[in-house]
Formats: structure tokens, C-alpha cells, sequence
């Protein structure tokens, strides 16, 4: 059953005459006998008598009647309302994380959206590297963050971070009494803990590699994520060569700096074409709340 069904059923009833329901509908009258027929076989009753002069309701049209009314009206109100809901509805920005690291580092950015554009909604969605990618592909998600290396294809990268790379250790560890440190140096400072692609970005990898071929195999520790590398890192299991975020160094570690590797720059990514006014106000907030000058043609 359809409202086409009920406003044909409703006119022909109010005229008693399917031409003159046609012309009120402005549409033929054989569409109009059509949805009358098709209405009449879903109820399986007739709702009209027809003859050659004359169109009355049957008995069942008659009762059909009280409830055809009351379902077109909750018909016409569910529209509006579900329009009024729809005009209402803010701007949904889809942003992809990978880590809680990038939770943190976006959310001096989410603070000041919400107050800054209201109208604009956030949806988070934390997910692995590769399903995040596919996400962006399909069109689910109008943002993530990687690493620039990392950046799926097809899609704009914007730089808003170099990292720089460094070993990571304890306090209390040994290597905690240097300034700065060599690959040299770490080849010979114990056990560390590792991470593979896509957690780690190929680049770092290979300087992870270099390390862990250079010790025995009980001297590595391989985790699966970047959280459960810190927490080995924290609890002085291990230390760890990273590409670390400036903003969010934890406190009661050391970062030595490795100043024989370049930074790792580290950006906003979305699909090409895909950047509307929602992108843009965020992009913007991210630049600002990690003081980066505003690039050019913003």
C-alpha cells in the first residue's frame, strides 16, 4: 500500500467519479483506475461499485475510508517532520584515527571546533591501518592522519607535524645519561621494543631493523600497536626508536635524539576533491592549535 494508492482511493471517493478525480490529481484517468484496482486487490475487497452511469462506495470502501484519511495525514506530517529533522541535522565530519595518539593530537582541535563551529559534528571512528584506508576509498570517512610515506594514493596530504626520530627510554634507563644517541650506540644498549608496518612507517622500520638484527633474538620485543610498545617502554622492559610527536611526549621518559635520520612529517590525509567548507574549518583548527603557520592558499 502507497499514498498514491490512498489519494486515488480518496478522490474518486470525494467525486464519486474517476475522471473528475483524474483531472483534480492531474494525472490520467486510467492511472487512477489502476491504483484503485491494485489498492482493491491488496484489501482483497472492492471498495467501489462501478456501473456505466454511476460510482459509489461499497460498504467496505466506506469503512476503509475512516482510516485511509488518518493514514495520508500521518503520511503528510512524517514528511515534514522528517524534513524539518533533515534541514536541522549539523555537518558531519567523518575523521579516521589510528592510534590514541592521534586522538590526543587532534583534540585541542575538536575543543575548539565545537565551540568555534557548532555546526559542525565530528564522528570519530578508531580502526586498524589498512581498514581505515579502505574506509576513505569507499567514501566512509573524510579524513585520517598518517605519516606522509604512508598516505594512501589518490588522496591530499597536508603536513601539520615533523616528528623527529629518537630512542625512547626510561629515566632510570642507561641510556637515559646521554644528550644524543647513534644507531651505533642503541645496537649495544640491551633489549628493545619493536613494532612492524603498516604501525610503523617503513622509513623508521628500517632503522628499527638495523637494531634488532644487531642483538640476539630474546634482546627484541615485537608488539602489535604503539601503545603497547610505550607501555613496554614505561614499565623499563625495553627502549624504543620512534618518530615522536612533539606535543605528546610522556612524562617520566627521555627522548634522545637520533640526529643522523631526517624528521618523519606527519599529516592530515583525504580524498582528492573531497576537501568541502567542514574540512576546511577543521584543517584549519588543527594548524592552529599546533602553531603552524597557515600555508598558502588556504
Amino acid at each position: 500500500m502507497n499514498t498514491t494508492q490512498l489519494e486515488c482511493f480518496m478522490a474518486v471517493a470525494d467525486f464519486l467519479n474517476f475522471s473528475r478525480a483524474a483531472e483534480h490529481l492531474r494525472i490520467t484517468q486510467p492511472a487512477v483506475s489502476h491504483q484503485v484496482k491494485t489498492l482493491e486487490d491488496e484489501l482483497g475487497v472492492q471498495l467501489f461499485s462501478r456501473t456505466s452511469k454511476s460510482v459509489r462506495l461499497t460498504q467496505a470502501g466506506h469503512m476503509f475510508l475512516q482510516y485511509a484519511g488518518q493514514m495520508l495525514k500521518l503520511a503528510r506530517i512524517s514528511q515534514v517532520q522528517v524534513k524539518r529533522c533533515q534541514a536541522a541535522q549539523p555537518t558531519r565530519l567523518e575523521i579516521g584515527c589510528r592510534s590514541a595518539a592521534d586522538l590526543q593530537l587532534i583534540r585541542p582541535a575538536l575543543d575548539r571546533l565545537r565551540q568555534e563551529a557548532p555546526d559542525i559534528l565530528p564522528l570519530l571512528r578508531l580502526y586498524p591501518f589498512s581498514a581505515l584506508d579502505n574506509l576513505m576509498a569507499d567514501g566512509e570517512i573524510q579524513l585520517l592522519f598518517a605519516f606522509q610515506e604512508n598516505a594512501p594514493k589518490n588522496s591530499v596530504y597536508r603536513e601539520l607535524v615533523r616528528c623527529p626520530v629518537v630512542c625512547v627510554c626510561r629515566e632510570d634507563h642507561p641510556l637515559a645519561q646521554q644528550e644524543e644517541l647513534t644507531l651505533e650506540h642503541l645496537k649495544q644498549a640491551g633489549r628493545i621494543a619493536a613494532i612492524h608496518p603498516p604501525a610503523c612507517p617503513s622509513s623508521l622500520f628500517a632503522i628499527q631493523g638495523q637494531i634488532v638484527t644487531a642483538n640476539d633474538p630474546d634482546q627484541v620485543i615485537f608488539c602489535d600497536t604503539q601503545e603497547t610498545l610505550l607501555t613496554m617502554v614505561e614499565t623499563g622492559y625495553a627502549f624504543a626508536v620512534m618518530a615522536v610527536f612533539p606535543q605528546l611526549r610522556r612524562p617520566g621518559l627521555r627522548y634522545l635524539p637520533l640526529k643522523e635520520f631526517s624528521p618523519l612529517s606527519y599529516g592530515a590525509v583525504w580524498p582528492s576533491g573531497g576537501r568541502n567548507q567542514a574540512l576546511r574549518t577543521f584543517l584549519h583548527l588543527l594548524e592552529d592549535t599546533l602553531h603552524l603557520p597557515e600555508p598558502e592558499n588556504a
